[in-house]
């Protein structure tokens, strides 16, 4: 490969590709918090307005966020071996292609169990992807600037695929009626689901010109290449970097799972979005005396008016506003680590432009922000998302650094997998439990819990930072 700073056309077709993998890896991450509460209202077979629902919804809310993370976090890891075993490229095309796959069969999910079980197939494609490619493109730029730029400006993909989430879920909203019927339905969320087949379709015309990597190419020939081991990254040498890494790669992640994809469930408690849901009610019709007296069955539940559909409408697009904000943040908070990570050498002092005034951000947003209206909330989402969406930049960039070649792929599964997939992701579901301790309505206490477990997180990144190994923009020698 080229070490120029211009691009070839198969360099150009490699971002392409790349850019397309990481994009469509947070899209199907952020699918779940925008369809997870119509999802689990449709399949779950407790009425919405019972008294059980709302803790079985949080219930739920809490298993389809963290189960489907630990199937990912341990396949991941799995993952990350075969990258190095067998080549980045066939690893990252397979698990483009299963995450793809997965996402469209989810969308024809007819039970809890069944959704949950395709989601954990999704989390699996998403977290093998992100370790071969980032290995993939450490490897082919070579030249520490382009490699710099090329990672950084290509993972902020990402939060265009946060975008084209959000984009997508508002088109299934407004026009779902006009969708084929799926179960004789036309239900939002399962178009936005099963729009996650897309990147399959470049992915497999594009696929017979990607090159292998050459450095690992070469050694495989050769037979030089060492086989990777889970053991070695707690060899003297690597035991503190797969420690700390590990446990700032979880807190980065659980910043975003534990409060920011939280929001489109507390969006629907603020005040002017109760307001709305409120005056689209139709007065209590009486109850007619025959029906009033014991064991007479309940009437059946009217079916909603138009003017609740409106309402009902006006606050999935409150969400999806709320979402798109966030995600403009977390893409300008990519873009700006990617501009900062060549010129700034300290990876520490980069990392702590982004970790200071989060811990500042979040309290506030969760806490207060998350209490008061529409338009004060997306702003303060837009703030979060630039402040923690830029750490999952910062560690695509950081840890092709660390580890050699041999165990590049291990080493990154190891750190994004166990911390971030299975560790980090496990706030979801430690915000979900909080939030029963709390009084208020179900948005006002996951709000709440938000705030503690974001504020919490952010403060043990920022400690164990401390510790963290500064190798600045120099690879590790090698050791093969």
């Amino acid at each position: 490969m080229s070490t120029s700073s211009r691009l070839t056309p198969v360099q150009w077709a490699v971002c392409i590709v790349a850019a397309i993998g990481f994009a469509f890896d947070i899209y199907e991450l952020l699918v779940l918090p925008l369809i997870a509460q119509p999802a689990i209202t449709e399949l779950g077979g407790v009425r919405p307005d019972s008294p059980e629902f709302t803790s079985f919804a949080l219930a739920w809310r809490g298993r389809l966020f963290y189960i489907p993370a630990m199937a990912g976090g341990l396949f991941g890891l799995l993952g990350g071996y075969l990258t190095d075993r067998y080549g980045r490229r066939r690893v990252l095309v397979w698990s483009i292609l299963l995450y793809a796959f997965a996402a469209l069969a989810a969308g024809y999910s007819t039970s809890l169990e069944q959704l949950l079980f395709f989601r954990c197939l999704v989390f699996i494609g998403v977290c093998v992807e992100f370790v071969a490619a980032v290995a993939w493109l450490a490897e082919l730029f070579p030249e520490p600037r382009q490699r710099e730029a090329v990672i950084g400006y290509t993972q902020a993909f990402s939060s265009i695929g946060g975008l084209m989430v959000t984009g997508a879920y508002a088109l299934a909203v407004r026009y779902a009626d006009s969708f084929p019927a799926i179960y004789g339905g036309h239900e939002a969320w399962r178009y936005t689901v099963m729009s996650g087949v897309i990147p399959a379709i470049p992915l497999i015309v594009i696929r017979p010109f990607l090159p292998e990597s050459p450095q690992w190419r070469e050694r495989k020939e050769a037979g030089t290449l060492k086989r990777p081991s889970l053991g070695e990254l707690f060899a003297p040498e690597f035991r503190r970097t797969t420690i700390v890494t590990t446990v700032m790669f979880a807190a980065s992640y659980a910043a975003a799972f534990g409060a920011i994809q939280q929001l489109p469930g507390i969006v629907p408690g603020l005040p002017d979005m109760v307001a709305i849901t409120r005056a689209a009610e139709p007065a209590p019709a009486p109850i007619p005396a025959q029906q009033s007296a014991p064991g007479t069955p309940a009437p059946a539940k009217p079916k909603p008016t138009q003017q609740q559909r409106d309402a009902q409408r006006q606050v999935q697009q409150s969400i999806s506003l709320v979402q798109t904000f966030q995600e403009v943040g977390g893409l300008l908070g990519r873009l700006m680590l990617a501009f900062l990570a060549i010129r700034i050498v300290s990876r520490v002092k980069l990392l702590r432009i982004f970790q200071i005034p989060g811990l500042i951000v979040m309290p506030f947003v969760f806490a207060y922000a998350a209490t008061q209206s529409v338009d004060m909330l997306k702003w303060g989402a837009a703030i979060a998302g630039f402040v923690t969406v830029a750490q999952f930049s910062f560690w695509g960039n950081y840890l092709p650094l660390v580890y050699p070649l041999h165990l590049r792929g291990t080493g990154e599964s190891f750190a994004a997998n166990i911390g971030g997939r299975m560790i980090g992701t496990a706030a979801a579901l430690v915000t979900t439990s909080l939030a029963e301790t709390f009084t208020g309505t179900g948005p006002a206490r996951l709000a709440m819990a938000a705030a503690v477990v974001g504020t919490a997180v952010y403060v043990i990144g920022i400690i164990a930072s401390f510790w963290l190994p500064d190798p600045g923009q120099k690879a590790v020698a090698e050791k093969d």
